[in-house]
């Protein structure tokens, strides 16, 4: 019979209750209790201990014992992913690498196995080679005779036990030739500033080559939903929550609720386990409340590394995304053939994102149709550079790869065209940055081609009427994942006067379809309106073209 863990069952909680219950984590042949003598006959050389014994936490020892103790019959561990989400200032690092030298140099290494930390560059993953580093150096008798520590400046960081020919490597995601491995151990350090996912790949499939292989995936929150971090931690939250079974991962999840009480001290504890033990700083935290009163930057930082609310990408968003997600049930585009439409449209430079909008209305409600298009070359590397996957939203139908390595702009204007066979279009608002090379065909053929300025008096007004369509669940978008995306990422800046405008240096990643969006919306307001396009006070500002 297989040694598992309670099978839990479906809650809305996703915090692990058993690390503190005192719960039985089942053992059958002693391998946990095996590993947690392993590590606390390590060394640290920050440890305040005796002897500089490495310090093992009560709640890391349970993490330790429910990862190596419970067995099928054949003495193979069951678990063979752990994800750790705790906040910042926990040690998680000082555990990750405990537990890798265990599969380096202690009970649960294999012969000639590869032990591997990797990170999204190569300064991140050396903060755990460091730590394994100084755990080693610190045991001057028992450790440094028998492991050989690579750590020349600009070369490969490894630390070998050549007894075995066991090695523990640092790679990154920045670092050429990580193809062909084949790890016993890997350890995924803060995965949520990871960008793509070819190491991801690499590593994952690597780990699948061998039999009792272990990752172990330790980070704090991340920013937004479009990336492999956030698909790791929602199934996490989904197998801690019971409505997934998979007895091989282990989910450790420290995290807060987004509305969430920031200021109270209760929730910071419970959130941090190391507070128990004196770290994080508890004066500290205290401080970081102060700041965020007064500054919502604080307040982010504090929202994201000290409680672990995942945030959305953006600072300084424009909307909250929950609310934004209320309009994301399923549209039947075509019950709207024949419907008047208004378009946007903001033409990227040359290699990057172009996005067309349509929007519909109905009374108060706004219903969104958007389009993508990108270059079919080297659309995985710009993924990677954006970190989202191009390549699966292309192959889903939320964006159009033209062939080259350059916007087409013969498709935009083909499919431009094409909404207007299928819809009543009434205008096409262009931001006229980069986009004279579909705009002048159309305008030649007597399509309702108008510019929108991009300035305070256009966006200001337009944001407050896209906005409070948003807020009021009378936004409605499908769920577009590449929209979202892009909305996640605007951040908002405002002038003496609490005017709005899209702050492009400070957004991050692409917000293209939200620029196209509000275009699109602002003009479907203003043509409900029945008014000339210059009988708009304080509204959108336009050109004929």
């Amino acid at each position: 019979m297989k040694a598992t863990m309670t099978t839990r069952s479906p809650s809305k909680d996703t915090y692990p209750h058993w690390i503190f219950d005192d719960s039985p984590i089942p053992d059958p042949f002693g391998y946990g209790e095996r590993a947690v003598e392993f590590l606390r006959r390590l060394k640290h050389p920050k440890s305040t201990l005796p002897r500089k014994q490495f310090q093992l936490d009560l709640w890391q020892e349970r993490i330790v014992r429910a990862v190596y103790g419970p067995r099928d019959d054949n003495g193979n561990r069951i678990v063979s992913s752990v994800v750790i989400l705790v906040p910042r200032g926990n040690r998680k690092t000082s555990l990750s690498a405990a537990m890798a030298l265990l599969h380096t140099i202690g009970p649960e290494r294999v012969s000639g196995g590869e032990v591997i930390f990797a990170a999204s560059d190569r300064g991140q993953a050396g903060i755990a080679f460091k730590e394994a580093r100084g755990i080693v150096q610190a045991d001057a008798k028992h450790l440094v005779p028998v492991t050989k520590v690579y750590d020349a400046f600009n070369s490969a960081k490894k630390i070998a036990y050549p007894r075995d020919g066991t090695e523990l490597e640092v790679i990154s995601s920045d670092a050429p030739s990580k193809e062909g491995r084949t790890p016993s151990f890997v350890l995924a350090d803060e995965i949520h500033v990871w960008r793509g996912t070819d190491l991801w790949k690499v590593l994952t499939n690597g780990l699948d080559k061998i039999d009792n292989s272990l990752l172990v995936i330790a980070t704090t929150a991340g920013r937004g939903q479009d990336s492999i971090a956030h698909e790791v931690i929602e199934r996490a939250r989904k197998i801690a929550r019971g409505e997934i079974t998979d007895p091989t991962c282990l989910p450790v999840l420290f995290e807060s609720a987004p509305d969430c009480d920031y200021a109270d001290e209760e929730l910071w504890k419970r959130v941090n386990p190391g507070s128990a033990h004196g770290y994080p700083s508890i004066a500290g935290f205290r401080r970081h409340v102060a700041r965020a009163k007064d500054s919502p930057t604080e307040r982010a930082s504090l929202l994201q590394y000290k409680l672990n609310v995942w945030l959305d990408h953006s600072t300084s968003p424009f909307v909250d995304m929950a609310t934004y997600d209320q309009g994301a049930e399923s549209i039947n585009y075509e019950a709207l053939r024949g419907a008047p439409c208004w378009i946007g449209v903001d033409m990227s430079k040359t290699t990057d994102l172009s996005a067309v909008v349509a929007c519909f209305r109905d009374g108060d409600t706004y219903t969104v149709l958007p389009k993508f298009f990108v270059p079919d070359s080297d659309i995985r590397k710009r993924g990677d550079l954006d970190g989202v996957n191009y390549v699966s939203w292309a192959k889903d139908g939320f964006i159009t790869a033209t062939p080259g390595n350059v916007i087409d702009n013969a498709a935009v204007a083909d499919y431009i065209r094409s909404l207007a066979e299928r819809f009543q279009v009434q205008e096409i608002g262009f931001d006229v940055a980069f986009a004279q090379g579909v705009m002048a065909p159309l305008v030649d053929e007597g399509f309702p081609v108008v510019s929108i300025r991009q300035g305070w008096v256009t966006q200001s007004p337009a944001l407050n009427v896209l906005e409070r369509a948003i807020i009021s669940r009378n936004f409605r978008h499908g769920g577009h994942p590449v929209l979202r995306w892009n909305f996640a990422n605007v951040a908002i800046h405002k002038d003496a006067n609490d005017n709005r405008i899209i702050h492009k240096s400070k957004s991050t990643d692409r917000i293209d379809g939200a620029a196209a969006t509000w275009m699109a919306v602002s003009r479907a307001a203003a043509g409900e309106n029945s008014c000339s396009l210059y009988d708009l006070p304080n509204a959108v500002e336009l050109l004929s073209w």
